[in-house]
């Protein structure tokens, strides 16, 4: 009995000499990680992700291990920075999704050149009647973020498939530019027309009017000092 329990004790000692010196080369190399320099290409990729900035100008892809910047982008065109700057300035103050005011604004420009009106007018009258909600619907049936009233625009809505296309935020900023362009041609002045536009031509304060032309002059004021026009 006593030479099997040498052999055990032997045994045991044997593997207990193993771990430690696992143990041992484990800890030397955590050390060696710390104190040594990284690898360059490691080091390459750590610079690359600590500069990498959102909205930056040049793009960055991983490739074999290193990180290669791509082209950059070619100059924007003056309409293009003033809509990528108006979509900004929706998104942080009214709370939206950057794709979304993406496209609020390029549809609102596109509009705007159809139907001659400025784009900031469109953008600041669905800034006043939905905040930029396209599902918006109030309790008087209008939809979407330029608050139509279907009963009101069947005709402007048949080309479109009907007044469930005014939740389509393309189809509803078309269609509340082409009111809000035909009110004008009614009024003869803007300030009319966005009366009309809300349903209050006869309030003689002209309150609705108001705000949106605050919000438009909001707009106007802080792209033109993104732009660096002040």
């Amino acid at each position: 009995m006593s030479a099997v329990f040498r052999i055990a004790t032997r045994l045991l000692a044997r593997l207990f000499c193993l771990a430690r010196g696992a143990l041992a080369l484990f800890g030397l190399a955590a050390v060696l990680a710390v104190a040594l320099p990284l690898p360059p290409d490691a080091l390459e990729i750590h610079a690359a992700a600590a500069t990498l900035v959102r909205g930056g100008t040049a793009a960055t892809r991983l490739a074999s291990g290193t990180i290669v910047a791509a082209a950059a982008e070619p100059d924007l065109s003056a309409q293009e920075r003033a809509e990528r700057a108006v979509a900004d300035y929706i998104a942080k103050r009214y709370r939206v999704a950057e794709a979304a005011s993406t496209a609020f604004v390029s549809s609102a420009y596109r509009s705007g050149v159809e139907h001659s009106l400025d784009p900031l007018l469109i953008l600041a009258v669905m800034a006043i009647e939905s905040r930029y909600n396209p599902v918006a619907e109030s309790s008087m049936g209008a939809l979407g973020l330029m608050q139509i009233v279907p009963k009101w625009h069947q005709e402007k809505l048949l080309e479109h498939g009907g007044e469930h296309a005014l939740l389509d935020p393309e189809v509803n900023i078309q269609v509340g530019a082409r009111i809000l362009r035909e009110y004008m041609g009614r009024a003869g002045e803007m300030e009319a027309a966005l009366q009309m536009y809300n349903g209050a031509l006869d309030e003689p304060t002209a309150r609705y009017a108001g705000k949106v032309l605050a919000e438009k002059a909001r707009l106007r004021q802080f792209l033109a000092a993104a732009l660096g026009e002040v």
